[in-house]
């Protein structure tokens, strides 16, 4: 089987089904397609990185904040950032994403608005959480 890298560096883009929901509602499991190109440059916020963790896990989540020497990255579903993700470890970006056979534009006004009203939601997502874990902590006594 051919790694990602080997694909990316071979035909230069990588066409696939992403697995897990860290990235919904934007993209869901075994339904959309992405395809993730070789980026071109340091990465942009709000870009969707392909990148691999230092365990050779695969993730794809969006960056939040570009640093000098790496980024903090989230999926879209996700409460915890993570921190320190270095240009070495990006292997592409989303460049296309195909949901049920339609292409969504990652130019358009709606997705710049989506990506925008999701971060700006986080806040919330994380404050949700906490109550969540508050409250089965408090129906478990």
């Amino acid at each position: 089987m051919i790694s990602f890298e080997e694909e990316l560096e071979k035909s230069g883009k990588l066409i696939y089904t992403t697995v897990g929901v860290s990235m919904m509602p934007l993209i869901k499991q075994d339904r959309d397609i992405s395809i993730i190109s070789k980026p071109e440059g340091r990465l942009k916020k709000f870009d969707v990185a392909l990148y691999k963790r230092p365990n050779g896990q695969y993730v794809l989540h969006r960056v939040v904040k570009v640093l000098e020497g790496g980024y903090v990255i989230l999926g879209d579903n996700c409460i915890s950032k993570e921190y320190n993700i270095k240009d070495s470890q990006i292997l592409g970006v989303l460049t296309s994403l195909n949901r049920k056979g339609k292409e969504i534009d990652l130019n358009s006004f709606g997705y710049k608005l989506y990506v925008r009203a999701r971060y700006a939601h986080y806040p919330v997502r994380v404050i949700i959480s906490k109550l969540k874990r508050f409250a089965r902590k408090i129906l478990r006594r």
